[in-house]
Order: C-alpha cells, then structure tokens, then sequence
C-alpha cells in the first residue's frame, strides 16, 4: 500500500503549529525550521515532517523516534534497516508525502506557472520535447513530463547524478541502467501537477491520498 498525505501551508496556523510540533523533532531539524527567513519555508518544511509521521503511523509504528539519515545522493531514509521508504515534495502552497513499505519511491509536484518552456528543451529527449512543442497544451505537456523526471530521480535515489535527458519517459514507465521505474499522476488540485514514481508496477487501488489540514493536524 502507499500512502500519500498533503497539505497546505497557512499563515494563520503558523505560530500554533510551530509550537505544538517543532519541539517533538530532533534537535538538528529544529534548528534548521528556525533558520528560515519566510514563514512559507519553515512551514513546508515542518509540514512535510509532520505528513511523513502521519503517513508512518499506518504501519503501526512509531517512526518519531527512528533517525533519518541520508545517502550520499542526499536522498532521505530511515536507518536501522528500515523497509519503509518515503519521499517528500513541494512548490508553491502545497506540500506532498509518499509513505510506501513495498518499493522505493519518489513523488514530486509543481506548482503551474508561466515559464518560458523553451528553456527546458536541454533537459527533454527529442521525442519528449516534439511531444511537449506539438501540443496543443504546451505548458501542461511540459509540467508532465518535467514532475514525472522529477520523481523518477527521486526514487532512484541517486539525485542530480543522472542527467534528466538520459532517460525517456514512454507511456508512464521508464529504464535507468535496466531499472524499471513506474509513474502515477496523482490529482490533488488543478494548480498543480503532481506524479508517484515507484520501483514496482502498483495498482491505484492500492494507492491512498488523503489530506491533512487544521481539523486532523492535532489529532494522534
């Protein structure tokens, strides 16, 4: 099963959040919520943490109190020999979190804005790129494929390292060195786009998105 919790950042929540959760985490990730200059930066990333343990508590497990380490890529994990992988992303108001205990994965989403696509020809294959300049919705076109890279790298977990154009996204799977990857649109709200990438086919009954806001926050 994967779970995927998301939420949205909110001013008016801000002060009540940061007092109820940022002293149950370490004392590392404190520090870096509080080194934040823009509220909207500190509450992503607090939310993002708070989705994450929400998501782990459908395993029956306490993850609060299980480290997160990083690979050398700087992809996130729990240590300790931990089956249960998850990713977590955001842009503009929104912040997403993928929780999974049967394959790796990576999520991503973006929030929709007008963007010169051109300049994003270099990181397309040829055939994704015709795709994206023959479309009759260009800049959709271009915000699938672009969230759908993105969470493929995120879930193969070596980052930046591999070079977005080196791999072409093909009726939503696709190969790194013999790898396969499988992709999921995922839709929360029509300003975003948003895609799954798991290591194995998985169907979307067993997929669970659910959202988290003011009335669930607190609650255990």
């Amino acid at each position: 099963m994967i779970y995927i919790y998301y939420a949205f950042i909110s001013e008016d929540n801000h002060e009540k959040l940061m007092n109820e959760f940022l002293l149950r985490f370490p004392i590392d990730f404190q520090n870096k919520i509080l080194n934040y200059r823009r509220w909207q930066d500190a509450q992503l990333s607090l939310l993002g943490r708070i989705l994450l343990y929400k998501a782990t508590a459908n395993f029956n497990e306490n993850y609060k109190d299980v480290s997160i380490k990083y690979n050398k890529y700087n992809k996130p994990y729990f240590g300790d020999g931990n089956e249960v992988c998850f990713n977590i992303s955001h842009s503009g108001e929104m912040v997403v979190c993928a929780v999974t205990n049967v394959c790796d994965i990576g999520i991503d989403i973006e929030l929709r804005q007008d963007i010169t696509v051109e300049d994003f020809q270099p990181q397309m294959t040829d055939n994704e790129w015709l795709k994206i300049s023959t479309s009759l919705d260009k800049m959709d076109s271009f915000y699938n494929y672009w969230t759908q890279k993105e969470a493929v790298i995120k879930c193969n977990g070596k980052g930046f390292s591999v070079i977005l154009k080196s791999f072409e996204i093909s009726q939503d799977i696709v190969i790194i060195d013999n790898n396969f990857f499988f992709l999921k649109e995922i839709n929360i709200d029509d300003r975003y786009k948003c895609y799954v990438a798991t290591s194995e086919l998985v169907s979307n009954e067993c997929i669970r998105v659910s959202e988290l806001n003011s009335s669930n926050y607190y609650t255990n």
